[in-house]
């Protein structure tokens, strides 16, 4: 069993304030999007990290079937949302945890089952790459889930642990199916129309 752990915590303070998992994507908040994914590429638990307006993206977006977990850190960056993440995945049996971002609608289903497709044991460690340089989603084996949460601070969430690691990373190249831009400014909107775009094109 690997989880899904999205991270959605994000307020969007260079758009506006918007919280990014309420961001518009084929009508409906872009977080349902990053959910479907999840499910699509075979995760299961999904666990959903909120953050930025958690109150209103409850009322908002149907989380249907997830475990939502909330961060009343989340301004402090990333690695308060992942611990708060890994932390409630303990108990539930998953071996490993499959990390993605809200805000990155590039990355479909067929992209995160290539990195789910790199686990071996609860010791794995691996990530999608993008002509060759690594980004996400990323896939942490439940053996690792201690130290990451001890080191993820700030916005650097895993990359202290990846670095201390890096002989062990297995990187699975994705750049051919997709694309792993952020959504962070408001330039970065028209990306997300984009994808939209490119999504119904596609029938997804």
């Amino acid at each position: 069993m690997i989880a899904g752990l999205l991270l959605a915590a994000g307020g969007g303070r260079r758009l506006g304030g918007r919280p990014k998992a309420l961001l518009p994507y084929r009508g409906r908040p872009l977080v349902e999007n990053a959910v479907r994914v999840l499910r699509e590429a075979g995760c299961g638990p999904v666990h959903v990290v909120l953050g930025a307006g958690a109150a209103e993206v409850r009322e908002r977006a149907d989380l249907g079937g997830c475990v939502v977990a909330e961060n009343p850190d989340w301004e402090e960056g990333m690695g308060s949302s992942l611990r708060v993440g890994l932390a409630s995945l303990a108990g539930t049996g998953a071996r490993a945890a499959l990390v993605s971002l809200v805000d990155q609608p590039g990355i479909g289903a067929a992209a995160v089952a290539r990195v789910l497709a790199a686990y071996r044991s609860p010791a794995s460690l691996a990530a999608a790459a993008y002509d060759g340089e690594r980004g996400h989603p990323v896939l942490f084996g439940a053996d690792r889930w201690a130290d990451i949460a001890a080191t993820a601070t700030g916005d650097k969430g895993a990359r202290v642990h990846l670095r201390a690691h890096a002989s062990e990373l297995t990187l699975v190249e994705c750049g051919d199916i997709a694309e792993d831009f952020d959504i962070d400014t408001p330039s970065d909107l028209a990306r997300l129309a984009r994808a939209e775009l490119g999504s119904e094109a596609n029938g997804a």
